[in-house]
This record gives structure tokens, C-alpha cells and sequence, in this order.
């Protein structure tokens, strides 16, 4: 996810300061993720939960990024393909609704999660963490092609 994220920094960082915040928003996103799922290079030799405070963390910055693209930065791309052709708003149409069908995942989790979780829902904590860190590298990739889109035919002023 790490590597992906890098690279779309690289392809679309600097085109407009909302893409460069958001694309700093999904970093932290990402690393949190990574610390939470205790994958390198934040793996323990004892595996436990982590502590609420960092859950909750984790809970903002994904329902803070997934506000930043349905609010700011995908409406901003659909209207730019509005203005470069009815194929690219198509495109962009169906890469957005595909998009939004992830963010009930989030949601979800965000209120299973968010505030303290009781422990039975720890118990599926792990579960659910992995189910959500694969549905958003999806996201991301969605995301990182309707960037393209864009990209391909005009530059985002």
C-alpha cells in the first residue's frame, strides 16, 4: 500500500493542493493501518490489541479521508470530466460508484470501533482490520485511477 501511495504522490502531487492533502491524509491512513495491524516494520513480539486511544485515532483520519474524496476531491474530478467529454465523465461515473460501494466498510467499522469497542467486538477486531485494509487498497486503486483519468486529459487547475 505503502509503495502505491508513493507513487501516486509522484503522478498527482502537485497538480492541486486538495489531491496533496488528501494523498497526505491516505500516508497517514496507511502507516496508522500498518501499526494497527502490526505489520512491518510496526510488528511486536507479543501480539495484542492496540490501545483504544490509537483505535479511535485510526477511526478520524479514515472517515476524515473518505469525507476529503467524497466532498472535495471527487466532485472537483467528475466536473472536470464533465468538461473534457461524455467518456470521461462515464468513466469517472462508474469508477466513483464503485468507490462509494467501500465506504459503507468504513462506516461500519468506524462505528463498531470508534468509541470503546465492548470485547466482543475486539474479538473481531483483527477480522475486521484485515477485511477493511483489503477493501480500501481497493479503494486506493480506484481512487488512483480516477486521478488518471483526469490526468490523461487535462491538468486539474
Amino acid at each position: 500500500m505503502l509503495t502505491k501511495l508513493e507513487q501516486a504522490k509522484e503522478e498527482w502531487g502537485g497538480t492541486l493542493l486538495v489531491i496533496d492533502n488528501w494523498l497526505e491524509e491516505r500516508q497517514e491512513l496507511v502507516v496508522l493501518y500498518c501499526e494497527l495491524a502490526g505489520l512491518p516494520p510496526y510488528q511486536q513480539e507479543t501480539r495484542s490489541l492496540p490501545a483504544q486511544k490509537k483505535i479511535t485515532k485510526f477511526c478520524q483520519i479514515l472517515l476524515d479521508y473518505a469525507s476529503t474524496g467524497h466532498f472535495e476531491v471527487y466532485e472537483q474530478i467528475i466536473l472536470q470530466c464533465k468538461l473534457d467529454g461524455e467518456n470521461n465523465l462515464k468513466i469517472a461515473q462508474e469508477l466513483y460508484s464503485r468507490i462509494t460501494t467501500t465506504t459503507d466498510t468504513a462506516l461500519n467499522f468506524n462505528d463498531k470501533y470508534a468509541e470503546s469497542a465492548s470485547d466482543k467486538a475486539l474479538l473481531d477486531f483483527d477480522r475486521d482490520l484485515s477485511e477493511l485494509g483489503q477493501i480500501m487498497e481497493g479503494r486506493f486503486e480506484r481512487e488512483d485511477q480516477l486521478l488518471e483519468v483526469v490526468h490523461l486529459h487535462h491538468t486539474l487547475a
